[in-house]
């Protein structure tokens, strides 16, 4: 029997999904066929929940996402994985740019706004390199401020390396983000 899926990506821990998982319940799409990611799509290697997705679809499936944007990160990634799932049978929908890839029209649709799409961040990332060039220019622009070590960093960090307590552990005991966790060992450890 043929499924539909919704994936849904946010970019941070802190970013609520709520509004895709509106859309996800609107389509009557039950719980354990909505995937939810909360990472960064600047990665497009690193999305355990869309690889193990991509890996649950089958021949006759319904993949549907809120927007290309959320799927994919540029065109590249958007023409690779729609390609993976008509390699597969599976059928892709995009709600917000009303993409349908059972049409040749859809396909064409699609192709044009992955496009669009990337020229829209190149854009701003244009903008913001100029913005900080300027900033750097005038003295105002520092760089980013280096992260500090929370209290108690030194005796946790020990214990890590002595294997008497996980990584994980320290991030929740220092209350302290996957991302934020790693470059601080890191710096710690280039010191």
């Amino acid at each position: 029997m043929n499924k539909t899926y919704f994936y849904i990506r946010v970019s941070s821990k802190d970013q609520n999904p709520i509004r895709q998982e509106v859309k996800a319940k609107e389509y009557n799409i039950p719980k354990e066929q909505v995937f939810i990611e909360k990472v960064s799509g600047k990665n497009v290697t690193d999305r355990p929940v869309l690889n193990n997705l991509m890996g649950a679809l089958e021949e006759g499936d319904k993949l549907i996402v809120d927007s290309i944007s959320r799927f994919a990160r540029n065109t590249k990634d958007l023409i690779g994985l729609v390609e993976q799932l008509n390699h597969k049978g599976v059928i892709f929908k995009s709600i917000k740019e009303e993409i349908d890839t059972t049409t040749p029209t859809g396909m064409f649709m699609l192709t044009i706004f992955g496009a669009v799409a990337q020229l829209e961040r190149d854009y701003i990332k244009d903008r913001q390199m100029e913005g900080i060039a300027i900033a750097v220019q005038e003295g105002k622009y520092k760089g980013r401020k280096a992260i500090e070590y929370p209290k108690q960093w030194d005796k946790y960090y020990k214990m890590m390396k002595e294997g008497t307590i996980k990584g994980v552990d320290v991030m929740r005991i220092l209350d302290l983000k996957k991302t934020t966790f790693y470059k601080l060992v890191k710096q710690y450890e280039a010191k």
